[in-house]
């Protein structure tokens, strides 16, 4: 039972569903690169510029010419979360329990994932590691015009990333942005979104969108993000692990009476899961960045 367990890890069965739901979720691992690790940190390398090849003449000798590998860190990072809920569920199982609380658990993984992958906002991966930040680093940025065709805006920001010789290989927004692309066309007159069906994944001018919580989106920032997603790489490297308290004060939450929460004097405890995820991004060219329309 789960007070007679107030630390461990969670089940294998629920942690691994957590983590499904959480990798549902996030922007950031349906669209990046999965990087397998098992210890915080991981050493690879990733082929920046591929062999030449050269015209031969008769008898001639062929040139010889190397591909160029460049190495890459990717550092693990705690991710928490607390949930305070209420001294009923210290009768469930512990199975029973993290059943119930794997969508908060997973939300709120994926909320705080994403922010700081896509923004920056409080990311531990370091400065300008982050999505926005590396396009915004390369120049990469096209400000919206509302009175021009979104069609020529998507092809202009894919171009900026084209410009660095990769290719556009998805994009993430939020599903408020989802109305424009419903009523956006191209010069011929098609739509250039399709809004799958049966579970696929929804595509504009064929390529793949993730949809971000809009708790994950900084739309001061961006309206729409655009990328070769091969450049970003993440990690999991440790499962997660809960504790539970019962008179903990929680200063990051109020109560109604503008007060941090005692959870020795409302008879409840707080759930605190943990994990390691790591994330990177490994060049500044290969992303781009739609922003709003500041024209007054």
């Amino acid at each position: 039972m789960l007070q007679d367990a107030v630390n461990g890890k969670v089940p294998t069965e629920q942690g691994t569903l957590v983590l499904k739901d959480f990798m549902t979720q996030s922007a950031i691992t349906q669209l990046a690169k999965y990087e397998p690790m098992i210890k915080a940190e991981k050493e690879f390398t990733y082929l920046a510029s591929g062999p030449g090849a050269y015209w031969v003449g008769e008898g001639e000798k062929i040139q010889t010419s190397k591909a160029t590998w460049l190495s890459a860190k990717m550092v693990s990072k705690k991710l928490g979360v607390i949930i305070p809920v209420s001294k009923e569920f210290l009768r469930y199982s512990v199975s029973d329990f993290f059943t119930q609380m794997r969508p908060a658990i997973a939300e709120a993984f994926a909320v705080k994932f994403d922010q700081a992958a896509l923004f920056g906002v409080n990311s531990p991966f370091g400065a300008g590691t982050s999505v926005f930040e590396k396009a915004t680093a390369a120049g990469n940025v096209l400000a919206h015009d509302d009175s021009k065709n979104l069609y020529d805006e998507f092809n202009s920001i894919m171009a900026l990333v084209e410009d660095g010789d990769k290719d556009v290989d998805g994009f993430t927004t939020t599903r408020r942005f989802r109305q424009k692309l419903r009523g956006t066309k191209d010069n011929q007159g098609l739509p250039i979104f399709n809004d799958a069906t049966g579970g696929a994944t929804q595509q504009a001018l064929g390529l793949p969108i993730g949809y971000v919580d809009s708790k994950s989106w900084d739309y001061t920032k961006a309206l729409l993000l655009a990328a070769d997603w091969d450049y970003t790489r993440y990690g999991i490297p440790q499962g997660m692990e809960y504790k539970i308290s019962e008179d903990a004060t929680l200063t990051t939450v109020l109560g109604e009476d503008g007060e941090p929460i005692n959870l020795f004097e409302r008879d409840m405890f707080a759930l605190r899961v943990t994990q390691q995820v790591g994330f990177m991004t490994l060049t500044d060219d290969a992303f781009a960045a739609l922003t709003p329309d500041v024209t007054p």
